[in-house]
């Protein structure tokens, strides 16, 4: 399943838009990773930032997918990355993952969070009793992940010029 990367109608209601917006950033991380090798996707080209890769950064996408509407809106188990403290970063760490796999299960993640999001009201709440995260409204969830998406999105722009010189928006 490929997301399209289309932007929102001008006049779309509030629903309409942010998901719009919402999808259009989703897409654009698959395009950032197209034509990419597997051991590009893994090459650290940040030295203070070795964990800072295609690779680790759709799996923390996929995770924060994960985070923000199972375990925080719908009051899920927190027993997966990130909440696993077993090892710091570890929704970063994805060695040996083909990127195909990672950009697929975001994909999934995504269609799951959407599934969640369609079934809701934009003014109900998180339900999860153990983070104060999750006392904010769906809306403002969305609005989160709007600006978490397209702010690792500009991570991935420029780990991708700086691997073999690809850039533009969508």
């Amino acid at each position: 399943m490929s997301i399209p990367r289309v932007r929102p109608p001008f006049d779309a209601d509030e629903r309409t838009a942010l998901m719009g917006w919402y999808d259009m950033q989703r897409a654009i991380v698959r395009y950032k990773c197209e034509g990419l090798s597997d051991a590009d996707a893994h090459r650290a080209v940040l030295p203070s930032s070795p964990l800072m890769t295609v690779a680790g950064l759709v799996s923390h996408l996929r995770w924060t997918e994960h985070c923000w509407f199972e375990v925080l809106f719908l009051g899920g188990a927190a027993d997966s990355p990130p909440f696993d403290q077993s090892e710091e970063d570890l929704d970063f760490k994805v060695a040996g993952r083909p990127l195909s796999e990672l950009l697929d299960e975001y994909e999934q993640a995504c269609a799951r969070s959407n599934e969640i999001i369609a079934a809701h009201s934009l003014d109900d709440t998180g339900r999860h009793p153990d983070f104060t995260s999750a006392r904010a409204n769906l809306r403002w969830m969305i609005i989160h992940m709007i600006e978490e998406t397209a702010r690792h999105l500009g991570h991935l722009d420029t780990i991708r010029e700086i691997l073999d010189g690809e850039t533009g928006y969508y």
